[in-house]
């Protein structure tokens, strides 16, 4: 602090030392003198003589006055410390320390930053927020299947999901329903049922070009060995050949397909053909249980060959709607390929017809289920009856031969 002080307070220093030291050097200079002048008065009083005033006693008072102002000017040009120190404690602001100063400084700064950190979090958090629900507004919510129905594959994964589970029973609750398997072609977000039109014409649009990449030849997908996604998912691996890397180019013609219609289809990361059988996500309880599914589980099938299956179908199911009673998804629509599969192109037209008449069924049975419905029925029913009675009496008496 008085360096600091000395600094930028050079010239009040300097002239407050000058007054404080001349203050009291002087007072000391002078108290000889006036022990000397009370020494010979007492002398001269003692012997009884008359003071004179010859100016003997001024001579030496002004030799003495002399003296103490050269040892007074000699004493002000080092400025000694001490009487720095003097000075400085008149100061009414010398207890102040810089280094509190400069800690409030400090203090107040840090306190800036935490406040322009809380902003910038705040700002993180909101701006987190506004992505998440970005986000979940374009969430996939519906997705191109490539359902398996071949009875030895859905019967080799069941017998693994069964080992796994005598094992660790907590994972019964991870396990895919056999009617659900299916191979993911690609994913998109349908929010109206605009969109849900369009992209049903997406996928029709898509035969003609799957049809053209196929040119007429079957594809068998050879499912062997089981995998992992982070130990997140279990899966059943398509052995990699000729018709696995066609399925792939029949991907990726679909998603650019339904992307010129304008809907968001596919993936950022590249297309990985897979059957899922298992994954902790299809419970949050398990999810908080299980961490991991651990691979030791399912060892023993590692390289098991679980069967082919034959491209036929690919329909567009949704992720939300509630399932088949079969418990595969709920399909809005669906192409067919393979002059083989006649009998499956039948089956999907009866099974829209039968999608469209299912509202008017629930409408006929909420009617039938209504008390004054069933007894308006009743009554009708009553008065049919009765007037069939009356016409089949009144035809009996017509035919009878006493009439």
């Amino acid at each position: 602090m008085r360096p600091l002080l000395q600094r930028v307070f050079p010239a009040l220093c300097s002239a407050a030392t000058r007054a404080v030291l001349g203050r009291r050097t002087v007072p000391m200079a002078l108290r000889p003198a006036e022990g000397a002048e009370r020494a010979g008065g007492d002398a001269r009083s003692a012997a009884g003589a008359v003071p004179e005033h010859d100016g003997l006693e001024n001579v030496q008072q002004k030799k003495i006055f002399e003296e103490n102002k050269e040892k007074t000017q000699h004493r002000e040009e080092p400025c000694a410390a001490d009487s720095v120190d003097s000075l400085m404690s008149e100061m009414p602001f010398v207890d102040t320390d810089i280094e509190d100063e400069c800690a409030m400084h400090a203090t107040s700064e840090l306190s800036i930053k935490k406040k322009r950190k809380q902003t910038t979090g705040r700002e993180i958090e909101e701006d987190m927020e506004r992505k998440k629900k970005k986000n979940k507004q374009y969430q996939p919510n519906y997705f191109i299947s490539l359902p398996i129905t071949n009875p030895k594959i859905t019967g080799s994964i069941q017998a693994v999901q069964d080992a796994i589970i005598q094992k660790d029973q907590r994972l019964s609750k991870a396990m895919v329903r056999s009617g659900s398997l299916h191979v993911t072609m690609l994913v998109m977000h349908l929010s109206s049922e605009e969109e849900i039109r369009i992209a049903v014409g997406a996928l029709s649009d898509s035969k003609i070009f799957v049809d053209d990449l196929l040119k007429g030849k079957r594809v068998d997908l050879s499912f062997q060995g089981i995998d992992h996604f982070r130990n997140q998912v279990g899966f059943v691996n398509l052995a990699e050949n000729d018709h696995t890397t066609l399925l792939k180019e029949i991907a990726e013609t679909m998603t650019k397909i339904f992307q010129e219609k304008g809907i968001m289809a596919g993936e950022e990361r590249s297309f990985k053909p897979h059957l899922t059988f298992m994954k902790l996500s299809k419970s949050t309880e398990l999810r908080k249980q299980v961490k991991k599914i651990d691979s030791s589980l399912y060892e023993d099938f590692k390289n098991h060959y679980f069967g082919d299956e034959i491209l036929h179908r690919f329909d567009l199911c949704s992720m939300l709607k509630k399932k088949q009673p079969n418990g595969y998804y709920y399909c809005e629509s669906s192409i067919v390929f393979g002059k083989s599969h006649e009998a499956d192109l039948v089956k999907e037209a009866l099974r829209r017809e039968t999608q469209a008449l299912l509202p008017r069924l629930n409408q006929i049975k909420e009617l039938l289920t209504s008390p004054e419905i069933r007894t308006k029925i009743s009554k009708e029913l009553f008065e049919d009856r009765h007037d069939s009675k009356s016409k089949w009496k009144s035809c009996i008496d017509s035919e009878s031969p006493n009439a």
